[in-house]
């Protein structure tokens, strides 16, 4: 599970103006709808082209657990692709993105001060620009790692650096043990 690409995706799927389908022949329609045809689903879904096609006339209504997680996951992926597009331009430009994290983070500091490194639960409004790092470090692939790294870039400017008010010469935060994440446009 990748926790700060799912938690990109969620806060993307709130801006979502209508529900995704519910029932598992809903969402198998609306996937072939999508991809063009069984086969292409079927792929994506790792099940044969004629189960894929089972559930469409509906005759099997109930997916095993496993499949009725990848079917939402990849309905959820494809769902209202424009609204999609223009919540990430919007917080990539204009709105920026809320981090709400429990987290161990800090940087190097004498003992006893209060950056030191400690759990700290932190709700911070990024810039628009790390909004738009991480969509595009996101859009290009990136694991967990490069995500957190860029957030951990992010934190440091706005809550230990204030902008450049102060902790001019801090280079990096530590930003680990990730107890709660979660993000909103």
């Amino acid at each position: 599970m990748s926790l700060f690409g799912d938690g990109l995706e969620k806060a993307v799927q709130k801006a979502f103006t209508r529900p995704a389908p519910k029932s598992a022949g809903a969402q198998m329609r609306y996937l072939v709808k999508r991809m063009g045809g069984t086969k292409a689903v079927a792929q994506l879904l790792r099940v044969s082209q004629r189960t894929v096609e089972r559930y469409v006339k509906g005759q099997i209504k109930k997916p095993r657990p496993d499949l009725a997680v990848r079917l939402e996951r990849e309905v959820k992926k494809r769902w209202q692709p424009q609204v999609r597009a223009r919540a990430r331009q919007k917080a990539a430009t204009t709105g920026g993105i809320v981090i709400d994290t429990r987290a161990r983070m800090g940087y190097t500091a004498p003992i006893g001060t209060t950056d030191e490194d400690r759990i700290r639960h932190l709700t911070v409004a990024l810039p628009p620009h790390y909004a738009a790092r991480l969509f595009d470090a996101q859009d290009a692939g990136a694991g967990d790692q490069r995500l957190q790294e860029i957030t951990a870039e992010g934190i440091r400017e706005v809550y230990f650096q204030d902008g450049g008010r102060r902790a001019g010469s801090l280079e990096e935060v530590r930003f680990t043990n990730v107890e709660h994440l979660e993000f909103d446009l």
